[in-house]
């Protein structure tokens, strides 16, 4: 009983001492040792599903991918409009154009008039991949892991049980590899449906390497693609490549600063190409190989992800050059200085909101987005509605960042479905007077309002603003959803949208033919206790025609898998500017472009004829009063059609603590984290003193402990007492 005692005092020591060092946080989530480190520390929601480049196309993956692989273009960082500089090239490639007799034109050749446009690339010599088991070889040349037996794999489960590295130098023909790998059989490029209409011979090469594939003998998973010839890509010499496309294309040179672009070596594809690895997600997939910035060494994607700097990666600089206002806004005073500045990128994944916001509050998370439960925490409206930080933000050294997102998020129609889509004339005319008349009803202005705190602005076509091509004002909105009144847009009544539906055969919601209601299918990824609630919302605005709205919500790996093979009726999803032209938005609804029938973007597997033909004569055109007409009569073919509820386009809003630095958001460049700059002693000061335990509780209850055990130590003491005396007598 004594001892006991005792121990409660020792304890309460014990606790005051740990409280007066204060050098480790009881909540912190990371090492101790990693407490002063030059580390990020990131989040992320989805699991990326594909980390290989000729794959990967959404903005979860991205956020990886950008900052592994090099293509030979990239975005300055600082400069507004966005402008393409050199990455591993040399220079920006000069466009040459050829007729049918490939004699060069000039470069005010009419459109018509071009056959071919050749773009020819140089890369700086003296790049290195990173280090890698692939490129591993004996004193004798010969490759360590390039056919391993059934013994050597027994002992491997991840990358790095292979003891032994190695890396060489960049050349131009793991360029012109990449490329040939959009046309690979057992690989299924978002991209492959669009590049085959112009990289000339790709759609050929699909089918001689599926031949290729389909003659392999003994189970070979493996078949070098340099063995057969591209005849739109050509190897110049050792760092120089021309690429060879049909017609004139402008915005092909966009497409170069994307990482579909960026190099595979061949010797990372026939290492992953082994099946024991295969068998063990040891892909490409799983572990990148690149020349970028940062590593891939951490892969757990339903917890940890973690980027490391990339040993060999070459010199770049951070720019000696902004725009007005870059220089006192401090994002000028690293200028010159060698990239990358982190060490280190740890992203954890957090499903919910709530955690990931409490998180950053304790210094935990570097940065955040602000979801609409923590706005008014966060925000405040000052002046002519601008936007700035609370005091309580504020007095944390947090800023706010804000930019216009170059990106659309929608509710697609599966044009395939014959409720929503039509399988026939007539079924496709009712389809449309139903999808009208759910534009009309589903109300976006309260949307964001009560979901994204007013930012952002409705949407009148697929178009971003800040876009090339697109229409603001009067002419600009949907008339099929809008009127225009008092100089703004007003959305149609909801009688408008009865009367569309009643048109389309469903007068108050009941089919017309069968008398049942009329059910519809929504298919989502949704989590959260917001997204319940957005949920919850969508249903009722759909009640508002009686119809009634069936939520079908998985996580976003099963949703890709449900739209790509069509088994979705209605869907939500966004897109983020791959690059700042009119047509990255519009070939969303090109028809051969379907995500069903040729594995591309359009997600609704929308076809329109008259649209097609528009979109194919737009996008070999330059920027001009001409082209805009253009876009013009295609965006009031898509209102009238429907196929999306143009949904939202958002403004983007970011918090960031004092201590991460150099920081100018924006959704076009993806390949932003190695300009970003952490000062770790700050962020380790700050979260001691936001993180002090709260210990006087537990002292108090321990000293309430040991004062109530005192009695019963006295009455221990005196039985004890009692009987040794009974002990000494007898």
């Amino acid at each position: 009983m004594e001892k006991l005692v005792t121990t409660s005092w020792l304890l309460i020591f014990q606790v005051f001492f740990l409280s007066a060092c204060g050098e480790y946080n009881w909540n912190n989530p990371y090492s101790v040792a990693d407490a002063e480190k030059n580390i990020l520390y990131n989040v992320f929601t989805e699991r990326p599903k594909h980390l290989d480049p000729v794959q990967s196309y959404s903005s979860n993956e991205i956020q990886f991918t950008a900052q592994i692989y090099e293509p030979p273009l990239q975005y300055h960082y600082l400069k507004r409009p966005f402008m393409l500089i050199p990455a591993t090239a040399k220079e920006l490639p000069v466009v040459k154009y050829f007729d049918n007799e490939g004699s060069q034109l000039p470069d005010d050749a009419l459109a018509t008039d071009i056959a071919h446009s050749v773009y020819e690339i140089s890369i700086k010599p003296g790049i290195l991949f990173q280090p890698h088991p692939a490129f591993a070889s004996n004193a004798q040349g010969d490759w360590l892991y390039h056919d391993l037996n059934e013994q050597e794999l027994a002992s491997v489960f991840k990358l790095s049980d292979f003891p032994q590295t190695g890396t060489r130098e960049l050349l131009a023909e793991d360029y012109v590899y990449q490329i040939k790998r959009l046309a690979h059989p057992r690989l299924h490029s978002p991209i492959y449906g669009l590049m085959a209409d112009y990289i000339v011979g790709l759609s050929d090469y699909a089918k001689v390497l599926k031949q290729a594939d389909q003659n392999q003998s003994g189970g070979r998973t493996y078949f070098d693609l340099r063995d057969y010839r591209l005849e739109g890509v050509q190897i110049v010499d050792r760092y120089t490549y021309r690429i060879k496309i049909t017609g004139k294309y402008p915005q092909f040179i966009y497409w170069l600063a994307m990482t579909f672009f960026a190099p595979i070596p061949w010797e990372a594809d026939r290492f992953y190409s082994q099946k024991g690895l295969t068998q063990k997600n040891i892909t490409l997939d799983w572990y990148p190989v690149g020349t970028g910035p940062y590593m891939l060494t951490e892969n757990d994607p339903n917890l940890k992800m973690v980027l490391e700097k990339n040993p060999n990666f070459h010199d770049e600089f951070y720019p000696a050059e902004g725009m007005p206002g870059d220089a006192e806004n401090s994002l000028l005073i690293d200028s010159g200085k060698k990239l990358p500045f982190i060490d280190k990128i740890i992203f954890t994944r957090e499903k919910e909101s709530i955690p990931r916001w409490n998180k950053f509050l304790q210094g935990y998370y570097d940065a955040t987005g602000i979801g609409s439960d923590s706005f008014d925490q966060a925000v405040q409206l000052v002046g002519q509605g601008e936007a700035t930080v609370t005091e309580a933000m504020a007095e944390q050294g947090i800023r706010l960042e804000t930019t216009v997102a170059v990106s659309t998020y929608y509710m697609g129609f599966n044009m395939l479905d014959p409720v929503v889509g039509g399988s026939n004339a007539n079924e496709r005319e009712s389809a449309r007077k139903l999808r009208q008349a759910i534009s009309i009803a589903v109300d976006y202005e309260e949307f964001i309002s009560i979901f994204a705190n007013g930012r952002g602005m409705p949407a009148q076509s697929p178009i971003s603003p800040g876009i090339a091509g697109y229409r603001d004002g009067k002419e600009g909105i949907n008339p099929v959803v809008y009127e225009w009144l008092n100089d703004q847009p007003q959305r149609k009544s909801i009688q408008a949208a009865k009367a569309l539906l009643a048109e389309a055969g469903y007068p108050n919601g009941i089919d017309r033919r069968t008398g049942a209601p009329l059910i519809l299918y929504f298919d989502v990824t949704a989590r959260s206790s917001e997204d319940r609630s957005k949920l919850d919302w969508m249903r009722k605005q759909f009640q508002k025609l009686n119809i009634q709205l069936v939520v079908r919500s998985t996580d976003y790996n099963r949703f890709q898998d449900k739209i790509r093979k069509g088994n979705a009726q209605i869907f939500e999803w966004g897109w983020n500017a791959d690059y700042p032209d009119a047509e990255n938005f519009l070939f969303l609804l090109y028809g051969p472009q379907s995500k069903v029938r040729n594995s591309g973007e359009n997600a609704a597997n929308y076809d329109n004829t008259e649209y097609n033909q528009l979109f194919e004569q737009m996008k070999n055109m330059d920027d001009g009063p001409q082209r805009q007409l253009i876009i013009d009569r295609m965006v009031e073919v898509l209102r009238h059609d429907a196929p999306w509820l143009w949904g939202y386009h958002p403004k983007d809003y970011g918090l960031y603590h004092a201590w991460y630095q150099n920081i100018k958001p924006n959704r076009i460049s993806n390949n932003n984290l190695k300009y970003l700059k952490i000062d770790a002693a700050l962020r380790a000061q700050k979260r001691r003193e936001w993180n002090e335990p709260v210990l006087w509780p537990i002292a108090l209850l321990l000293v309430v402990l040991a004062i109530s055990l005192f009695p019963a130590v006295a009455a221990f003491r005196r039985h004890e007492s009692s009987t040794a005396v009974r002990s000494a007598s007898s």
